[in-house]
C-alpha cells in the first residue's frame, strides 16, 4: 500500500511538472502572456490529478504483467536492483526537468546546452547509487525487495522448505519451540507439488497431500511461524528438487527437508541441508548402559523370550526375558545402545535379573 502511494504521488508530480512545462511553451507562443499563470495552474493541477489517478494504470499494473512474463530470476538479473535503478532515473528527470527553467535563463550557448548536462549527470549519479543499494531502497519504498522473500525483524537468514518437510510436520512443533530464527520460504513450485499430491486417485497420497496443506496453514496462521510464499521460478528445471537447490543458491540459504536423496544433491552442488531426522536424532535423551528406566512391554520380540517396548521419543528397547511381562510395565537396566542407520536401537535386560546375577 506504501509502495502504490508512492508512485502514485510520483507520477502525479511528474506530470503536473510536465503541465507545468506544456503551460510556459503555450503561454509564450500566444499573444495572453499574461494569462501564463492561468495556464501553469490549470495545467499543473490537470496533469497532477490525472497522474494520481492513472498512475496504478500506466506504471504498476504494467510493471506486474512485465515482471510476471519476463520472470526475472534474483541472483541472474536481480529485480530489486533493476527497480532501485529505475527511481534513481525518475528522480534524475524530475530534478532535470526542475532545473530547466533556471537553467535556460543563461546566455547562449549554455541555455540550450545546461539542461542536457544537468540531465546526465544527474542520471549518472542516481542510478548507480540507487542500484547498488537496491535492498535499501526499495525497503525504504516498498517496506521489501519484489520477487525476493524478505527476513522478518529478528530473523538470522532464510530457509528454504521441501515438500516432504511439510507434510512431515515436524517443522511446526520445531517452529513453535523458537528455536528457528530465520524466515521459512515456500517456494510456488512445492505449493503446485502439494495440491497435484492431494488432488491425487490414490488415497495415501491424497491424503499426504492434505496434511500437508494443513501443516502449511498451521505454520501461516501461527504467530511464531515466519513464513512467506516465493513466486521465484526455474521453468528451464522440471525437476522440484532441482529447483529447490537452484532457489537455495540463488537465496545463498540452506533447504529444510528429511528427503536423504535430496540431501546428497544439494551436499554435491554445495547447499546445506538441515535435515529433520538428524535434528530428532539429536535431541533424543541418551541412555547409556548401566541405567535403569521402567518401560511397559508392548509386543513379543523376534528371538524366544524376547519383549519390545518404546521410550517416548519412540525408540525401540529390546528386553531379553521381557516376553513373559507383556503388556506390564517393569523396571529395567540398559545393557547396549547401538546407533544403526534406521535409527537407535536399545537392549536391555529385567532389573530384577541383573540384581540377581550381582547377588551371586
Amino acid at each position: 500500500m506504501r509502495g502504490e502511494l508512492f508512485v502514485r504521488v510520483f507520477v502525479a508530480v511528474v506530470l503536473a511538472v510536465g503541465g507545468w512545462q506544456l503551460a510556459i511553451f503555450i503561454a509564450g507562443r500566444t499573444e495572453a502572456a499574461s494569462n501564463q499563470l492561468t495556464w501553469v495552474l490549470s495545467l499543473a493541477i490537470a496533469g497532477y490529478a490525472f497522474g494520481f489517478l492513472l498512475a496504478p494504470f500506466i506504471v504498476i499494473r504494467p510493471w506486474r504483467w512485465v515482471r510476471k512474463r519476463a520472470k526475472l530470476v534474483p541472483g541472474l538479473f536481480p529485480v530489486h536492483r533493476l527497480v532501485a535503478a529505475a527511481i534513481g532515473l525518475a528522480f534524475a528527470l524530475v530534478i532535470t526537468a526542475l532545473l530547466i527553467l533556471p537553467l535556460s535563463l543563461l546566455p547562449d550557448p549554455w541555455s540550450k546546452i545546461a539542461p542536457l548536462i544537468a540531465g546526465v549527470i544527474l542520471v549518472c549519479f542516481f542510478v548507480p547509487v540507487m542500484a547498488l543499494q537496491g535492498h535499501l531502497v526499495l525497503k525504504f519504498f516498498f517496506g521489501g525487495s519484489p520477487g525476493l522473500p524478505t527476513q522478518r525483524e529478528g530473523a538470522s537468514q532464510l530457509m528454504v522448505v521441501d515438500t516432504n518437510a511439510i507434510i512431515d510436520g515436524r517443522i511446526a512443533d520445531i517452529v513453535k519451540t523458537g528455536f528457528i530464527q530465520a524466515t521459512l520460504v515456500v517456494p510456488r513450485f512445492v505449493l503446485d507439488e502439494l495440491r497435484h499430491i492431494a488432488d491425487s486417485s490414490d488415497a495415501l497420497r491424497r491424503n499426504r497431500g492434505r496434511r500437508g496443506l494443513e501443516m502449511l496453514t498451521q505454520l501461516q496462521r501461527s504467530p511464531d511461524s515466519p513464513v512467506q510464499i516465493s513466486d521465484i521460478d526455474f521453468d528451464d528445471t522440471p525437476d522440484v528438487d532441482s529447483k529447490l537447490v537452484r532457489l537455495a543458491r540463488t537465496l545463498r540459504c540452506p533447504i529444510v527437508s528429511n528427503d536423504v536423496n535430496l540431501n546428497r544433491v544439494a551436499g554435491l552442488q554445495g547447499v546445506k541441508v538441515l535435515n529433520i531426522n538428524e535434528l530428532a536424532n539429536a535431541v533424543k535423551p541418551v541412555i547409556l548402559p548401566g541405567e535403569d528406566i521402567v518401560l511397559r512391554i508392548v509386543q513379543e520380540g523376534k528371538e524366544v523370550g524376547q519383549g519390545v517396548g518404546f521410550l517416548d521419543d519412540g525408540t525401540m528397547v529390546v528386553v531379553e526375558g521381557g516376553r513373559r511381562h507383556l503388556n506390564s510395565d517393569i523396571a529395567i537396566s540398559v545393557t547396549r545402545v547401538l546407533q544403526t542407520a534406521a535409527g537407535r536401537m536399545i537392549f536391555a535386560q529385567p532389573k530384577e535379573a541383573v540384581d540377581e546375577r550381582t547377588r551371586r
